[in-house]
């Protein structure tokens, strides 16, 4: 009853302005009038609205929220070729500089929620070859079809399963294998692309390892509306899976955070190269910011269930910590 009364109130005071209007400015007071009539009418359905819901809110207690909980994933990693005797003074600064280290060249692969997902893509193009002294190469969009990583009596993966690309950054070791999967949205933070796409080839000093085939690449796989550009810190791209700002290995390079049955794993990339980086409390070698670096490596293990689940970019160990589930493959847990 008493909504109305308002709903008559408001119509009544709609009709005085139309009559109260100058005969000269009849038109203009007519359209007026309208929207005047408009506003006061939807007014008055919300104030009749907001009526009958506090006469419920006196009979009724709200329901708690229920909270849902953020799925959980499976991670491997995977080692789709070695680069032997790479010296260590480029992962580790400090590091002597006759130490050499056969280092792992690795993506990441996580499964669950719907979703297989890699975690960079790796490289293929012959120029990196004539470049660097690979090993047992393979590409990454055979490196999912490696046994173990689907349960047993179930297809392995092809390319083709592979529903989303995460790039951590556009080093030509990380993102040259994005369009080897056909079906796959590429995810990248967009301060990074849109830097490597635009104002890093001003100079011949600001773009040291990005591949200009990488670039085409990313270019053409966003004109077909399959980038996503993520859009700084923080950034859940599914339920239970992070993007954070990494410690400036490139211009805006990430790393990921999973939700796992282990708690959260970090996926560091080459925020992180090695072990000895968390360890010794030393910045990568390879940064445009040292100290942001080190707080990036802070941050990991804020995030991560326990140090053990944060996982480097290059070390060899990593294919030792964890169960191998077959010759190329650990799993992360």
């Amino acid at each position: 009853m008493i909504a109305k009364s308002i709903v008559a109130l408001f119509f009544t005071l709609a009709l005085f302005t139309i009559a109260q209007s100058p005969s000269a400015n009849h038109v203009n007071a007519s359209v007026n009038s309208a929207t005047a009539f408009s506003s006061t009418t939807a007014l008055s359905a919300t104030v009749a609205r907001n009526f009958g819901r506090a006469a419920q809110a006196k009979n009724t207690t709200a329901a708690p929220m229920a909270t849902v909980a953020a799925p959980v994933y499976e991670v491997f990693a995977i080692r789709y070729a070695s680069i032997p005797d790479f010296p260590v003074n480029a992962l580790i600064g400090d590091a002597d500089p006759g130490r050499k280290l056969s280092i792992a060249m690795a993506v990441w692969l996580i499964r669950g929620n719907g979703h297989n997902i890699m975690v960079d893509s790796g490289f293929y193009r012959p120029q990196f070859f004539k470049q660097f002294k690979v090993e047992s190469f393979i590409k990454a969009s055979e490196a999912v079809g490696q046994p173990g990583i689907m349960p047993a009596g179930q297809a392995a993966l092809t390319p083709e399963d592979i529903t989303d690309v995460v790039i951590t950054h556009m080093h030509w070791d990380h993102a040259d294998g994005m369009d080897l999967f056909p079906k796959a949205r590429v995810w990248l933070q967009k301060d990074e692309y849109t830097y490597y796409t635009g104002e890093a080839w001003q100079s011949p000093r600001t773009h040291g390892g990005i591949e200009p085939d990488d670039v085409l690449a990313a270019v053409k796989l966003n004109l077909a509306s399959r980038v996503t550009l993520v859009n700084g810190d923080a950034q859940e791209i599914f339920p239970g899976i992070m993007c954070y700002i990494g410690g400036m290995h490139t211009f805006q390079s990430q790393y990921v955070g999973v939700n796992t049955k282990a708690g959260t794993v970090i996926l560091a990339s080459d925020n992180m190269y090695l072990y000895e980086n968390l360890e010794k409390h030393v910045p990568i070698a390879q940064t445009l910011d040292a100290a942001s670096n080190l707080r990036a490596q802070d941050r990991m293990k804020q995030l991560a269930a326990s140090p053990r689940l944060i996982v480097p970019g290059h070390d060899p160990a990593v294919f030792e910590k964890f169960p191998r589930v077959s010759e190329r493959v650990v799993r992360i847990e």
